[in-house]
């Protein structure tokens, strides 16, 4: 269960790291971002693992990169191209 917590913190920091390198625009602050990544990962880990029970090592890690990129996707922020206003307004 430690490399799989291990595992999901990298995995979920990775992804944060992706996150806030490629749309470092429509997000908060990096700090948000890097701490936000492996906490989801850590939460998706362990429910995953809590569901399944020992020796799903893959599945584990799915349901946290799973976790992570949806947490993640809650902090970005619309373009300024996608706020229109429409004729009616």
């Amino acid at each position: 269960m430690i490399l799989e917590a291990l595992g999901s913190t990298l995995l979920g920091l990775a992804l944060a790291w992706a996150a806030a390198h490629r749309l470092a625009h429509r997000l908060p602050t990096r700090s948000l971002v890097l701490s936000t990544g492996p906490a989801g990962a850590l939460i998706g880990a362990f429910i995953t693992h809590m569901a399944l029970g020992p020796g799903h090592a893959p599945a584990v890690m799915l349901g946290a990169v799973t976790v992570s990129v949806a947490l993640l996707s809650l902090l970005l922020r619309p373009t300024r191209s996608g706020m229109r206003r429409s004729a009616t307004a």
